[in-house]
């Protein structure tokens, strides 16, 4: 059972969240609640109000932590600050590009953060929802727009929604991960909120392959989307040999130092983990 005083942490997260979205009735879509329970929460009557699964959910989604271990901190590493310089570059003039770079390296940490904190701004995991119905009835749901009905009516409705907006930004990470058909759409959706909404697509090595295999062997899309993020794989990791070694552990140690507990050898621990941020977490919060 969720335990009261995480309910209470979760409540707080949900209202420094709120400020990102034009209504309550919008933010509770989002939430996946209805409009009287998430009215009830916001007054701190959290009793029987939601399933564990649920508040575990919610827990999830806002990045609360379940237990009563400390917050990890984010860390403005090279990477996060040239990714965030990027994303909001894009919001605020409606632009789009492309982010391609080697795994763990705190793209998604970034990604997230921006999301959270920028007004009309929505991140999606796209190796979570990697079909054209699922990404777009997801990125519907975040903006706390009713993503149920007939799928066509899902993505007009988000398109006409984006176009109201203030400078809206969808962030796809993971963008190698979704089957062709919702890369069309994704060519669509762009098409109709053109010089409105920024979109911004990240990933590996993995998207940038498959995007350049459908742009040599011309399918049909492809092109298109490469042309509109700018026609440029943004990165910011050196080339292989000492320079990327040397970047790579300097971020570690970035991360480490700050979130060791007092007395540990953080170098130790970013040694250990050879640059990969994630290593780096597991190192530290499993004490391996």
């Amino acid at each position: 059972m969720i335990a009261n005083d995480i309910k209470t942490k979760i409540v707080l997260a949900i209202s420094g969240n709120r400020q990102n979205y034009a209504s309550d009735s919008k933010h509770a879509v989002a939430l996946g609640i209805s409009t009287s329970v998430y009215s009830e929460i916001k007054k701190g009557n959290t009793e029987q109000k939601l399933s564990d699964a649920k508040w575990m959910s919610i827990a999830r989604r806002l990045g609360v932590s379940l237990d009563d271990s400390a917050e990890w901190q984010i860390v403005k590493t090279p990477t996060f600050e040239y990714l965030s310089a990027q994303l909001e570059l894009c919001r605020a003039n409606s632009l789009s590009g492309m982010f391609c770079d080697i795994p763990n390296i705190g793209k998604t940490v970034a990604a997230r953060h921006h999301a959270k904190t920028h007004k009309n701004v929505v991140y999606v995991d796209c190796s979570q929802v990697k079909t054209k119905q699922r990404l777009f009835r997801f990125i519907a749901r975040e903006f706390g727009l009713t993503s149920t009905v007939r799928y066509t009516d899902v993505f007009d409705d988000l398109v006409f929604y984006l176009r109201s907006l203030d400078h809206p930004q969808i962030i796809l990470d993971e963008v190698g991960d979704l089957v062709y058909e919702a890369f069309l759409e994704i060519k669509a959706a762009w098409n109709g909120t053109e010089g409105c909404c920024s979109w911004y697509l990240m990933g590996a090595d993995g998207f940038k392959a498959k995007l350049e295999r459908g742009v040599g062997l011309k399918t049909v899309g492809f092109a298109e989307i490469r042309s509109r993020c700018g026609d440029k794989y943004n990165s910011i990791t050196p080339p292989e040999g000492d320079e990327r070694r040397k970047f790579l552990l300097g971020q570690a140690m970035m991360i480490a130092q700050a979130n060791a507990s007092t007395g540990t050898d953080y170098r130790q621990i970013a040694r250990k983990s050879d640059g990969s941020l994630r290593r780096v977490y597991t190192l530290i919060t499993k004490g391996e």
